[in-house]
């Protein structure tokens, strides 16, 4: 074979190899996903059950019904302290959480600036039919089902310790002063809300501490059963969802390939 036919060959076989691996790295990309649709997802929960307990002689006095419930110490030097929570089942089993922001409204009466701290619940507790009624700083009496300064479940189940069984550590705190809204939000808060998502049974909310030293300082919050539906407690997430099959993004890596 003369020189011409040899260099001839060499070409075209070049050319074939070339061809052949711009397919296999068209197959190979096509299981590379390089983007998707919308990734992240911000949705919005009103809380499923609040309540609040209120300390005292008897200790069995609720608010499962108001429109209200409290965190702090009220003007006849009884400690409150509200709890909290909401039902993550709408976010997907398989969602990462990035973000999450609890965001409650002020209606106290009165100015005074203090801070509002929540903790991780370790019981669930309940919320019952008992309605304080007036401005609802004094509660009413406890009703089946309802959580009590004693009573996780008034009155067929008990707190470990009186007052509530919740994480020492604070998850997040928030200054309240004046009626409007506040937001809490922290690493912990998110880890919170990652921890329940993975495990819903042990998903027992929040319970809100005030100032328990000082006689008028309880701060007073718009409850799910408060009649401006956008006072409710709302909890604010933002998930990153598995991509879409069908809106995954594929590149092929040599341009002109089938």
């Amino acid at each position: 074979m003369n020189a011409r036919l040899l260099r001839s060959a060499l070409l075209i076989g070049l050319g074939l190899f070339v061809v052949l691996l711009a397919g296999f790295d068209h197959l190979a990309a096509r299981d590379r996903p390089v983007g998707a649709v919308a990734p992240h997802v911000e949705i919005t929960i009103t809380s499923v059950k609040d309540n609040t307990i209120y300390a005292g002689s008897t200790n069995l006095r609720s608010n499962g019904q108001g429109d209200h419930f409290f965190a702090g110490r009220n003007g006849q030097g009884v400690s409150l302290r509200g709890l909290l929570a909401f039902d993550l089942a709408e976010i997907p089993a398989d969602a990462t959480i990035v973000s999450a922001t609890l965001r409650l409204h002020s209606s106290t009466p009165r100015g005074g600036a203090h801070a509002i701290q929540l903790h991780r619940v370790l019981a669930d507790w309940g919320e019952g039919t008992s309605n304080a009624g007036s401005g609802e700083g004094g509660g009413a009496a406890a009703t089946p089902g309802d959580a009590t300064w004693l009573h996780t479940f008034f009155d067929t189940a008990e707190w470990t310790t009186p007052g509530g069984d919740f994480v020492a550590t604070a998850s997040a705190a928030t200054t309240v002063n004046a009626q409007g809204f506040y937001t809490w939000s922290s690493p912990a808060l998110l880890a919170d809300v990652q921890a329940w998502q993975a495990d819903p049974d042990a998903n027992f909310g929040w319970i809100l501490l005030g100032n328990e030293e000082s006689n008028g300082a309880a701060r007073r919050f718009d409850s799910r059963e408060n009649g401006i539906a956008a006072n409710r407690p709302q909890l604010i997430i933002v998930y990153e969802a598995l991509p879409d099959e069908d809106n995954v993004l594929y590149l092929p890596l040599v341009s002109g390939a089938p």
